[in-house]
């Protein structure tokens, strides 16, 4: 939100104080709290008929230091408010002198200007990235509201990234970003997950912790800073350091919660019904034929919004005039080895008949004047969950365990974008405030009740909405983006903000949601898709099984889907990854070489883990065009190399895509390629590529727990490479990319093969190859 005209001026009816002589300083338990005069003081008559502003600094955790700026401390605060973790054992060091005051949290420095005026800098690792000075921060008036507002510097040169999951130009300079959740499609502003943290390039990221709407200026109201604010009396926000980009969002998904671990078999290839399309029992079991008669691997089946009857989502029931055997259809469908999800959302249609007893018991949102708030988008008469009300949670919960015990596996969370604010909740909390959040309670009441009764690491969504926080609620998927090659592209874009906004799980509608693809989209999107943290098929007016495209779809579904089941060694220990330290399993390039300038503007390529390069095509000609950082790197799929530092440009027909290893890398390769959730350890092929002399490759297998099953270990010292591997006794093997014979082999027997050197231990656990 905008409150200068120009760099000099201030709009007409806006009044603006800042903070400008520091008054007082006090230090109390690790929390310096500044007061701080809109004016000098040059006499003591100074101080009266004035306003005072309060800086509190602190921090909750190492690396992260929190600032508070009030205006008036004794205006109520109604929640909610995000949650964020603390380390009781966490201490600071504060340091005083004459013009300066230095709250210190590990890497990370505050550092308060006393005189002549107000000034804030924050200092890592002894470097600044960041700060705040006069006239930056500012208590503001406009009319008969009031706002807080906070300016933070950006340097020459520096890129903001993240807000959510954001589908505008990846890098947020020059936006101006609201952080308020609409369903507004892949096509616009609009977002479904918005997030108020942004991740810079110079290493460190901002989280303004408020949950309502939060109004960014970056680089788009004064050119050389962030601006952002909030409506209210105050300002929370908190600068999160550490020594990488991925340091950062590890301290950030530290303070608001790290994502939970989806289970193995959810990495598969899901199949919906689609959206508007008919479909009965006969209807399915056609699609699930289809595919194995084709031999594609098929790992989920999803019911879209009409497994339940017409007008009245959500009842829990299914259709019986469509299913009138639900457990016997469900209990055959899992006796083929599938898994199933059903959509749901948090709304109660009219013509439910769970809408009378919602009313009545008081668990759907209200009106000011105590009636039921309704309208007729979406579902006809529609109300909407309360779940302030624990009694109205549990009843939701109800439900959902029901279809569970029938064998449902998971539910795709539709919707929570569309909440209105002219309502009261069962707990009082502030509308304007539960608009981003309702998002959070609905996906933890979901996800808890499938975590109660299918254990941990089994629990998983398909969520479509989020906010800070709801990274511990995985998976989610990029919303309503359309069977074109420019949807493709700005769902890509919004799967890497997300993931640099602490996200470590995200999926997408393979081919596109509205209408249909072309064959040629469709097979681009397939290799896309299957390379994605999660895959799946589905869209709005027609089936999206590969037969109906064209029968070469059907052997580049099989391939992919193959492709990915026989990477999940690798995979998953990225999974697990990135439920230790917030890093996406899919990441913006800048977030693996930010040392590479050319990377940080790189939104067509990512990285799946931390060594592979997947660049998808966006076109009918087959050309992509991508950057390839420096080293010598090689292509999974057909094993030539490029030396990279340079922009690469290729033809690629539909069963290829450029998926580069990068050098330097040892990549666990699965024996199954027909599913997600098998032994990773046993028989695991592991690939070295391209080890220099003086480096070190690891890898480590887990089994479908989350555990290191294995670890593998190569070192090059000159011209011997040494491979170690400890874990369980179960066979492995080595395969040297791209180098076909050694002069000399210990631990092993070897064989020349056309990807490399094969070596197959016969009980050792250690291997040394002299070339």
């Amino acid at each position: 939100m905008k409150f200068t005209d120009g760099y000099w001026q201030i709009r007409e009816g806006v009044h603006m104080q800042h903070p400008v002589d520091v008054r007082e300083l006090k230090e109390k338990n690790g929390k310096l709290t500044a007061y701080m005069a809109t004016k000098p003081v040059v006499i003591k008559g100074d101080t009266l008929n004035g306003t005072m502003l309060t800086a509190e600094i602190s921090s909750p955790i190492p690396d992260v230091i929190k600032v508070r700026w009030v205006h008036h401390a004794g205006v109520k605060q109604v929640g909610p408010e995000f949650e964020t973790f603390v380390d009781a054992n966490h201490s600071v060091s504060v340091e005083h002198d004459e013009q300066y005051t230095t709250l210190t949290s590990g890497g990370l420095q505050a550092r308060i200007r006393k005189s002549p005026t107000w000034g804030l800098e924050f200092i890592q690792n002894g470097r600044k990235v960041t700060g705040t000075a006069q006239k930056a921060a500012a208590y503001v008036q406009e009319q008969d509201k009031a706002f807080f507002r906070e300016m933070l510097d950006l340097g020459v040169g520096e890129q903001v990234y993240g807000l959510g999951e954001r589908f505008t130009p990846f890098i947020k300079n020059g936006q101006v970003v609201d952080s308020w959740n609409e369903d507004g499609g892949t096509s616009s502003e609009q977002a479904y997950k918005n997030v108020p943290f942004y991740l810079s390039s110079a290493g460190y990221g901002v989280f303004v912790n408020h949950p309502e709407r939060v109004s960014f200026e970056i680089g788009s109201e004064v050119v050389s800073k962030v601006g952002f604010s909030v409506p209210g009396e105050h300002l929370e926000y908190f600068i999160v350091g550490g020594k990488t980009l991925k340091d950062v969002l590890d301290n950030y998904t530290k303070l608001t919660g790290k994502p939970a671990l989806p289970p193995a078999w959810s990495f598969g290839l899901w199949l919906t019904t689609s959206f508007t399309t008919d479909y009965d029992e006969a209807t399915v079991n056609s699609f699930i034929e289809g595919m194995a008669e084709r031999n594609i691997p098929l790992h989920v089946f999803h019911f879209d919004c009409f497994w339940m009857k017409e007008y009245e989502w959500c009842n829990f029931e299914w259709d019986a005039d469509m299913f009138p055997d639900p457990e016997g259809m469900l209990r055959r469908l899992k006796e083929r080895g599938l898994r199933i999800c059903v959509w749901i959302n948090s709304y109660i249609g009219q013509k439910s008949p769970l809408f009378q007893e919602g009313m009545e018991n008081g668990y759907l949102v209200r009106k000011p004047d105590g009636s039921v708030w309704q309208w007729d988008k979406w579902q006809a008469g529609m109300g909407l969950v309360d779940f302030t009300n624990p009694d109205a949670v549990k009843w939701y919960k109800g439900h959902l365990k029901r279809l569970m015990d029938m064998g449902v596996d998971c539910f795709k969370t539709d919707f929570g974008e569309r909440i209105p604010t002219d309502v009261v909740y069962f707990d009082g909390s502030d509308p304007q405030k539960m608009h981003n959040y309702y998002t959070q309670l609905y996906n933890k009441a979901v996800f808890e009740v499938l975590e109660e009764n299918r254990g941990k690491n089994e629990a998983m969504l398909f969520a479509r909405s989020a906010t800070a926080g709801g990274q511990q609620y995985p998976v989610h998927w990029g919303g309503d983006c359309s069977a074109n090659y420019d949807s493709m592209a700005e769902s890509l874009r919004g799967g890497l903000s997300l993931g640099l906004s602490g996200f470590g799980f995200w999926s997408h509608d393979i081919s596109g949601f509205e209408r249909t693809a072309p064959p040629d989209i469709y097979k681009r999107w397939v290799a896309f898709g299957m390379l994605s943290s999660h895959s799946r098929l589905h869209g709005n007016e027609s089936y999206r099984v590969p037969w109906l495209f064209d029968e070469e779809s059907v052997d580049v579904l099989r391939y992919f889907t193959e492709l990915k089941s026989s990477l999940m060694p690798y995979l998953f220990n990225h999974a697990v990854e990135a439920t230790e330290t917030g890093v996406p399993m899919m990441r913006a390039m800048v977030l693996e070489f930010p040392e590479d300038p050319t990377t940080h503007y790189l939104d067509r390529q990512y990285m799946l883990g931390e060594s592979l390069l997947v660049a998808p095509i966006f076109n009918t000609e087959g050309t992509a065009k991508y950057y390839v950082p420096a080293g010598k790197w090689t292509s999974l799929i057909d094993g030539t190399t490029v030396e990279g530092g340079k922009w690469v440009e290729e033809q690629h027909g539909y069963s290829s895509i450029p998926l580069l290893v990068r050098p330097n890398t040892l990549l666990a390769i699965g024996s199954n390629n027909q599913k997600p959730d098998y032994d990773y350890a046993d028989n695991v092929t592991l690939h070295l590529f391209e080890l220099e002399d003086g480096a070190t490759a690891k890898a480590v297998i887990h089994d479908l727990n989350g555990q290191p099953q294995a670890t593998a270990t190569a070192v090059r010292t000159g011209s011997t490479i040494e491979i170690s591997y400890e874990g369980t006794g179960k066979p492995w093997q080595v395969v040297l990319r791209g180098i076909a014979q050694a002069a000399a082999v210990e631990g092993a027997e070897s064989q020349q093969t056309s990807e490399g050197l094969k070596l197959v231990p016969a009980s050792a656990k250690k291997i040394i190859v002299k070339l």
